[in-house]
This record gives C-alpha cells, structure tokens and sequence, in this order.
C-alpha cells in the first residue's frame, strides 16, 4: 500500500499533538473551574452546585465557582456552555431531566443536547412534592382531584416545558383532574406565589420545596417517588393514590461541551462522586429529601436518551410548544 504525502503529514502531526493533549489533561485543571447552573439561585440545581463547591475545588486545587446564568428555562445558560471550550473548566450543572424534555418543547434551539453536550455523572435525584396552599381544601390526591372539578385551580409551573409541567400534565390525564398552567421564571417564584395564594398547587423538586412545607407555608399531598420518603413517612406516593408507576422528579447532573477529551470527562467524573458521596454532603442532601445517584459518562448518557423519548410522548400529546 502506497503512503501519500498528505497522508505521512496528517500521521507526523498526529504524533505531534498526541503528547500535547495528553500534557494538557495532566496539567488539568491549572485554573478556576466554573459550574454554571441555568436557573435561579434558590433551585434543586443551585443547593446541589453549592454543597460541592468547596469540597470539589479542594480535591481538584484550584478554585471553583458557580455561577448562575438563568433565563429561557435553562436554555441561555446550557446555550452558554454548549459553546464554551471544551477544556473542563467551564461545565453544566443542572435538571437533566428537564433538558431531556426541552428539544421537544421549543420548536426553535440555539444548541441541540444530543449533541453538543455530553454527560459527565448524575449528582442527585430528588422526587416532587404535590403541594397546595393550605387553605386548599383537600387532603389527598382523590379530593384534589374531585375540587379541580368543582373550581378553579391554578397550577404553578417554574417555567413552560420545565420538568415539573409535563409531570403535572401527566398526572392531570391520569386522574381526570383540570387546573390551569401559570408559568414562572423559576422554581422558587413558583413557590412564592403558592404560599402566597396566587396559585392553588405545584409540583416541584423536594429539595427547594421541603423547608416550606414543613414550616406549614405549603401543605403536601404526595410524593413523585416509587417508595415513600422518610422525611415525610405519612405522605403517600402518587402511585399509592391510584395512579400506578407514576414517577416525577430533578435528577441533578453535570454536563460539559461535548469535545471535552475523555481524560479530563473521566477526571471530573471521578472528582464529582467522591464530592457528592463524602459522608457530610451525603448526610445534609439526605436530611432535604435528596439522594445520591452517581452514573458513568455512557450511563448518563443513556439515561438522558430515555428521558428524552419518554417526555416527548407527553409533551406531544399536551401540545406543549415553545416559538
């Protein structure tokens, strides 16, 4: 076989840059390392970002910083790193979930998930809490259900397409309930205007909405999980209620650009687990209703495919749509 010149001079470069990358992983990180969350302080995503900030940079020795840049439901600031350097020191920290679900939400995307971004691990899963204003009288989902046909509801949603909308849907189609979407720019907006009697119910992380609940500012009705939750033992799970293998929540992970090299995806990847599973931030997500779920690079990935396909059935058939 005959070697052409072109291609003896893509082979010595080949060569050449080899090393260079490999210097350049080894060296990483030499520089502060920025975790953006697309969303509002306050959020699942933040309290999470924040509870590994110090410990991670610790590991790592450089400092990190997190950085919030919200707007458009998470896109400006996933937009924002799906354009960064891939070089690891700019990565995404966020509801995985709920960016399965925003392809097919928007009809128009400056960045395309799939594939500009890849996954690094899954950090935590939180279920969501259904949650009324106390003066709503209801007690459990069933009497929730029959009120939403008697009156008006108002259902606080953190933003159009955010994962806890196409859960509210999926759970008003399976009850036969009827309540109207208000949308919010933010989890903790949401939430605010609930406690406020603005908006009758939401459903939303466990994480972000806990605290109010137990201070009586909201009153529960169910959990989004398969299995109860010891923090709220008595609270039944929504599958418990009548609707069956119904399951809804944030799943906290982090991505990066998706030319990030292996090595540095591996690096973060394994500085990430032992940040999020050390014994103290374990044991204070615990006591908020959050659990720990790591996964491999390929894993989150995975998942993140069959969040993607299991969403846009439900948004399909809600007509849920963004211009």
């Amino acid at each position: 076989m005959t070697i052409t010149r072109r291609q003896a001079l893509l082979s010595t470069a080949a060569a050449i840059a080899a090393p260079a990358a490999f210097a350049q992983t080894d060296a990483w990180p030499s520089k502060p390392i920025r975790i953006v969350v697309p969303y509002p302080p306050g959020g699942s995503s933040d309290i999470i970002a924040r509870s590994i900030q110090t410990l991670l940079g610790d590991m790592l020795k450089t400092s990190v910083i997190v950085e919030n840049k919200a707007g458009a439901n998470g896109n400006l600031g996933t937009d924002f790193v799906a354009k960064s350097a891939p070089d690891g020191y700019t990565f995404l920290l966020c509801d995985v979930g709920a960016l399965a679900i925003t392809p097919s939400v928007y009809t128009k995307l400056a960045f395309d998930p799939s594939k500009d971004l890849r996954g690094v691990t899954m950090l935590a899963y939180s279920p969501h809490l259904l949650a009324v204003h106390p003066s709503v009288p209801a007690n459990n989902l069933k009497e929730l259900v029959a009120l939403s046909k008697q009156k008006d509801l108002n259902f606080a949603v953190t933003a159009t397409g955010s994962a806890p909308h196409p859960a509210g849907v999926a759970l008003e189609r399976a009850s036969g309930a009827r309540w109207q979407y208000v949308p919010y720019k933010g989890g903790i907006r949401a939430i605010q205007d609930t406690i406020g009697g603005q908006t009758q119910l939401l459903m939303n992380g466990m994480l972000a909405t806990l605290p109010h609940v137990q201070s009586g500012k909201l009153k529960v009705l169910g959990v989004s999980k398969k299995t109860r939750m010891p923090l709220i033992g008595d609270v039944p799970t929504i599958a418990e209620q009548g609707i069956a293998g119904f399951e809804s929540g944030t799943w906290q992970g982090v991505l990066v650009p998706k030319a990030t090299p292996d090595a540095i995806v591996q690096k973060l990847n394994t500085a990430l687990i032992t940040a999020i599973r050390s014994a103290d931030v374990r044991a204070r997500l615990a006591g908020q209703g959050a659990e720990v779920v790591t996964m491999t690079p390929a894993e989150q990935d995975q998942f993140f495919a069959a969040e993607r396909k299991r969403w846009a059935q439900v948004v399909s058939a809600a007509n849920i749509r963004i211009d």
